[in-house]
């Protein structure tokens, strides 16, 4: 939410192009793979609080260190330090919740915290980009703050939020975390929920980094124009995730799924092929954007949550997020050899054929998501 938004600015002041961007895009999320891989071997052995405060903690120190950073490289440097535990905090969440909250009211729990983003983007995305345009820190104050305020809530964590570690009682009647990764590999439905989450995450992020920089080049948009995208499409989302999340509950999450899953192919063929627009028709555009992708996200993260043993959910969701991310920068890295810079004009060519790829993406990820099964044979 602070990289992707100030992909114009970085790539003007470091003199970098569209390779050079997306490389400090996905140091974050392959960083990210390799924790999450490492972290799944003992996470299942600790309280998910205990977790996720580690986890928490390294993260701000991170995104401090991004705040510091004087230059391009020392600022890859401090995305993978971020990185190694911004990856495991989502796991963490849905791991949590996954634990705390019945299947049948899951999609409307994953509603809400997918408004969590939306709220990030409404808040965060436009104060982000007032700060790297209007203060002397420039590009790095986005981070500084994101560190500051994260203080408070890394001690509502500690304060709050209850132990959660029913899951130990469970585990410590295996024979310990070799069975859980045993569980992954010899289980094909858990197999299929980590490559559905795969194959999302690739078709996603190959698209998600260069929405800023193309509306910059291509649309017509100013930098400091950027963050009504966010909050228009941000909006939009804390409105509706929490409804999509009530009709997975009610309809069946695959239903929802297949039906957000296709839906968003109109505006993913919109924004990676947009011409010079009124802002005004952008912003719709970008509104349904963000509420049809979402959407799709909602029921998916409910299935991929119930296809595992509780007992390794951690473990599970680790694996999963850590190969989420490492399609996310897989995804980032491919769009930046495909989008390229027109040196007359200045405009991002080629970015349509990322769209159509992610696309096609989504058509694949509705047919893995048909065979998946609840943990213990149920359908969704």
């Amino acid at each position: 939410m602070i990289m992707m938004p100030l992909g114009p600015q970085l790539m003007r002041l470091f003199h970098i192009g569209p390779s050079e961007f997306s490389m400090v895009v996905s140091s974050y999320t392959f960083s990210a793979f390799a924790s999450g891989m490492l972290s799944s071997l003992i996470i299942d052995r600790f309280d998910r609080k205990k977790s996720l405060l580690v986890m928490y903690t390294g993260f701000i120190v991170g995104t401090a260190l991004c705040g510091l950073a004087p230059n391009y490289y020392l600022l890859m440097a401090a995305r993978v330090f971020t990185g190694i535990f911004g990856g495991v905090i989502g796991a963490s969440v849905l791991s949590i919740v996954g634990d705390v909250i019945p299947f049948e009211r899951r999609g409307h729990a994953m509603g809400i915290v997918m408004s969590a983003f939306s709220i990030a983007s409404i808040v965060g995305v436009p104060l982000g980009l007032f700060l790297a345009s209007h203060t002397p820190w420039g590009w790095q104050a986005p981070f500084l703050f994101l560190a500051l305020v994260s203080l408070p809530i890394l001690f509502m964590v500690y304060k709050y939020l209850p132990n959660i570690n029913a899951h130990l009682k469970v585990t410590t009647k295996s024979n310990g975390i070799l069975d859980a990764i045993k569980s992954i590999l010899s289980d094909r439905n858990q197999r299929k929920a980590i490559f559905l989450s795969m194959v999302m995450m690739l078709g996603h992020f190959s698209i998600i980094p260069f929405i800023s920089p193309s509306m910059v080049a291509n649309v017509g948009f100013s930098e400091s124009q950027l963050q009504y995208i966010y909050l228009v499409g941000g909006g939009a989302t804390v409105f509706t995730s929490q409804y999509i999340g009530k009709m997975a509950d009610r309809y069946g999450k695959y239903r929802i799924f297949s039906i957000f899953a296709l839906l968003c192919a109109l505006p993913v063929f919109a924004i990676t092929n947009m011409p010079p627009v009124h802002i005004a028709l952008a912003l719709s555009v970008a509104a349904v954007f963000f509420v049809l992708i979402s959407g799709r996200m909602i029921p998916m993260q409910a299935m991929v949550t119930a296809a595992v043993n509780p007992a390794y959910r951690g473990s599970f969701m680790s694996i999963n997020s850590s190969l989420q991310q490492l399609m996310a920068g897989l995804g980032s890295l491919l769009a930046g050899m495909i989008v390229v810079k027109d040196p007359a004009s200045g405009h991002l060519l080629h970015y349509e054929w990322v769209g159509y790829f992610s696309i096609l993406m989504s058509l694949a990820a509705i047919a893995i998501a048909r065979k998946l099964k609840g943990f213990g044979g149920g359908s969704f």
